[in-house]
């Protein structure tokens, strides 16, 4: 291959299921299976799992929440409020279950998933108001759930990352409840596809400028993306810098070989220009969706680096 990826990370490639939204059938049953499999897998030492049904946004279904709450922890706990990946047309909170069950454990936090509706059945505003409608009730809700609602993160990945920027500004613009940080992995922030990553990586792994186009064309419809009237909460990349002013704290972690790569590089500047402290991290010879290769020692890092930064974001 061309690109220059971690060794380790290039030795798992052949392992790893290729994502092709085009036929969406077909890519969430593949999904589903592999998902089961590692939910059933899971150890869950440590941590007690709940579903939640809550309110949803007016004239919506219900939202699902998954709780993960740490054994044994005394409460109130902070919340880590998480938003799955998935191009905004795959997904659950499967898809991030390992992942939540260690920030639990590791955090002895309230690790809470929401289980937005996906497009392009429920294109913009539906997930991000799914979204909106699970932090509400969360908070209002707090005190039965033991949570803490002045210590509330929110943790996304790729389109959840995406939803969870575009949610930091609805709530904050709404009077919503207070987000203290925003950590953000390579999030899907800027559906013009414009940036240099966004043109170069066309035949990236996981991810790549087909895949990205079609989530946006699902996302906000047939012919919207990358034309004038896309709002910042789909797109957060649309924002101008005086509307991020007053955000809370963010932690950007991009991956090198992404064609998500610069639009998160830029929103990090962005945020920056506004006066928001934010960390920016690019981690060397990744690819979108590395995450997955937990052993490689570059993944491993970042995982420290990503327990420790929202370690202390929540002041345990």
């Amino acid at each position: 291959m061309r690109h220059r990826f971690d060794p380790e990370l290039a030795a798992a490639l052949p392992m790893m299921p290729e994502v092709d939204i085009l036929d969406l059938e077909a890519a969430r049953a593949a999904q589903a299976e592999q998902l089961a499999a590692a939910v059933a897998a899971a150890d869950t030492t440590g941590v007690e799992i709940e579903e939640v049904l809550v309110p949803g946004p007016a004239g919506a279904p219900k939202v699902r929440l998954r709780l993960h709450r740490p054994v044994g922890v005394a409460g109130p706990l902070p919340v880590v409020y998480g938003i799955h990946g998935g191009g905004f047309v795959l997904g659950s909170p499967d898809v991030d279950h390992d992942w939540n069950l260690m920030l639990c454990r590791e955090l002895g936090a309230l690790v809470v998933s929401v289980d937005y509706r996906l497009a392009p059945e429920h294109p913009f505003p539906a997930p991000l108001e799914d979204c909106y409608a699970g932090l509400c009730r969360l908070v209002a809700n707090a005190g039965e759930l033991g949570a803490d609602p002045d210590r509330i993160v929110l943790w996304g990945d790729s389109a959840g990352a995406g939803l969870a920027a575009g949610l930091t500004l609805l709530a904050r613009d709404r009077g919503g409840p207070p987000i203290r940080f925003q950590h953000l992995c390579s999030p899907a922030l800027d559906d013009r596809l414009d940036t240099p990553s966004a043109r170069l990586f066309t035949d990236t792994p996981v991810w790549n400028r087909r895949n990205a186009r079609l989530s946006w064309e699902a996302y906000l419809g047939h012919g919207v993306p990358g034309t004038a009237d896309v709002s910042p909460y789909a797109a957060p990349a649309r924002a101008e810098v005086v509307a991020l002013s007053g955000l809370p704290p963010a932690y950007v972690s991009v991956m090198e070989f992404d064609p998500l790569r610069d639009e998160g590089v830029d929103y990090a500047r962005a945020l920056s220009a506004a006066g928001v402290p934010v960390e920016l991290h690019l981690l060397p010879g990744t690819f979108h969706g590395a995450w997955a290769v937990e052993h490689a020692a570059v993944i491993r890092r970042a995982t420290a680096e990503a327990v420790a930064v929202l370690r202390g974001a929540l002041g345990r």
